[in-house]
């Protein structure tokens, strides 16, 4: 099953925050050889609730030489140093999952491991003292550090940062045709898409198809019926409630996650406003008694009305289908707990570059495409399905089924692996690093029952040395930074 012809004419079907992400690092990367256009409808609303994005954004805005202060602007942006988690592991407990890298690895053993030793000795403190962004981020502080020394991400308004990457796709060439999208047309012979006809009866062909319709996966799915894989027995979670509120207080520079009965809260707070929204399980919660759960637990005045989604958890099943790549919602959903959304349709995007099929579609990119991003979705999907699982909550029937569900054996691994060892290893194409893993497991209740032992090679005052060490480093230079809010309006005030 290949398609020998050059690929020349490619058609995005939708725009938000995939489509036009999609469009502006083609066209600013390719657009001189390739003709890209972008169908959307002003009739489709898009999701747009993704507000708190990842550090690798950073990145993917510097491959694209993206003016970062012009970019917060536009964007409303704030920045991000990690994700605080309240009442997971149990009500009243918060720990924060932050960016960055936790004290200083040896060789052979990373700092958990010295750091357990401390514990067992009782010269260590908590985890996150040792951790920069996480005690910039308690202490509500921020600025850019020389040598990136301070790992961040944004909070944006996802339909500005679609808005902007709009005008930049469209001056790299890209065009963009208003209309909506009600037939399909496949070449008879491999069963490619040939062609998409709109509802005023433009006919618009292409080489290669970018299904970027949301939930619906108008090309992936209807078209293609390319199959998804449901994981709702691991993530039970599947509606979400969303509203918008007045900014009541300066913007801190992290994202909250608030547990409730039944499923989570976010709160992300921007430059002109906060987004704020419930994810829950209907099995064990109405729509109506979540958008009242969330409405009694907002600050400031709404400035939108509540509005239900439904979704199902779940990944496609084949990310790339004949001449079709679905990214965003049409490829799968996992919900928004570490804000992995735009980072997966970035990753989509970059492996479609490296893989780029000029000269005719190949099935083994096709293979070697889905084997990649199948591996990054698991890997994410086993981080979002611990924060449910290792808890000591059992006081409602939801937190009941998460404790008590069956997991992926990958994940199973990672914590008996943790718990008897305090190892962690990343294998290099996932998402979350080392840190990442133990600042959640241990946040979550994971305490190793044994450590490396590289950690008793220190002598006990060289221990206790190295620790204080770390923590007063880590103490000095995020008192040295300015507020968070401050820092904000001077480098990337937005025009209210």
């Amino acid at each position: 099953m290949e398609q020998g012809n050059r690929v020349k004419r490619i058609v995005i079907a939708g725009g938000g925050t995939a489509g036009w992400m999609a469009a502006a690092a083609m066209a600013k990367t390719l657009g001189a050889v390739l003709d890209i256009k972008l169908i959307e409808s002003e009739e489709i609303g898009t999701v747009g609730v993704g507000e708190a994005t990842i550090p690798t954004l950073v990145t993917y805005n510097r491959l694209l030489k993206i003016n970062e202060q012009a970019f917060m602007a536009a964007t409303q942006a704030t920045f991000k140093l990690g994700i605080e988690f309240a009442n997971w592991r149990r009500r009243d407990h918060s720990y924060i999952h932050s960016f960055g890298i936790t004290g200083k690895d040896h060789w052979t053993a990373g700092f958990q491991h010295f750091w357990l030793r401390g514990m067992k000795e009782g010269v260590a403190s908590d985890y996150g003292d040792y951790c920069l962004e996480l005690k910039a981020a308690l202490e509500d502080r921020f600025a850019h550090l020389p040598e990136q020394g301070l790992n961040y991400a944004y909070h944006l308004d996802a339909s500005l940062y679609a808005k902007f990457l709009r005008g930049m796709a469209e001056e790299h060439g890209a065009k963009r045709i208003e209309g909506k999208i009600v037939s399909v047309e496949k070449h008879a012979e491999n069963g490619f898409l040939k062609s998409v006809t709109l509802m005023d009866g433009q006919v618009i062909e292409g080489d290669l198809f970018i299904d970027c319709s949301g939930f619906r996966g108008l090309l992936i799915e209807q078209a293609l019926h390319t199959g998804y894989d449901d994981w709702t027995h691991w993530l039970p979670c599947d509606s979400a409630v969303a509203v918008q509120t007045e900014a009541v207080g300066p913007a801190i520079p992290y994202t909250r996650s608030t547990a409730h009965d039944s499923g989570w809260q976010w709160r992300i707070p921007l430059q002109h406003r906060v987004g704020n929204g419930l994810v829950f399980c209907s099995r064990y919660q109405s729509d109506d008694s979540a958008i009242d759960l969330l409405t009694k637990n907002i600050e400031g005045k709404a400035l939108t009305d509540p509005r239900v989604l439904k979704f199902k958890t779940g990944m496609r099943r084949k990310h790339w289908n004949r001449n079709c790549i679905a990214l965003g919602l049409s490829s799968g959903f996992i919900e928004p707990l570490e804000s992995t959304s735009i980072h997966l349709i970035q990753r989509g995007i970059l492996r479609l570059m490296q893989m780029f099929p000029s000269d005719g579609i190949k099935q083994s990119d096709i293979d070697e495409f889905n084997r990649q991003t199948e591996f990054e979705v698991e890997g994410i999907r086993d981080f979002i399905i611990l924060h449910y699982h290792v808890t000591d909550r059992r006081d409602t029937p939801f937190w009941r089924h998460c404790a008590g569900m069956d997991i992926p054996a990958s994940l199973q691994h990672r914590i008996d692996l943790f718990r008897e060892t305090g190892r962690v290893f990343k294998q290099s194409d996932e998402l979350f690093a080392e840190n990442s893993w133990i600042q959640v497991m241990l946040g979550q209740g994971i305490m190793p029952e044994s450590y490396h032992p590289v950690a008793d090679a220190m002598s006990r005052d060289e221990l206790v040395a190295f620790l204080a060490h770390v923590r007063t480093n880590v103490e000095r230079t995020a008192m040295q930074l300015p507020p968070h809010e401050k820092y904000v309006q001077q480098y990337c005030k937005a025009a209210m």
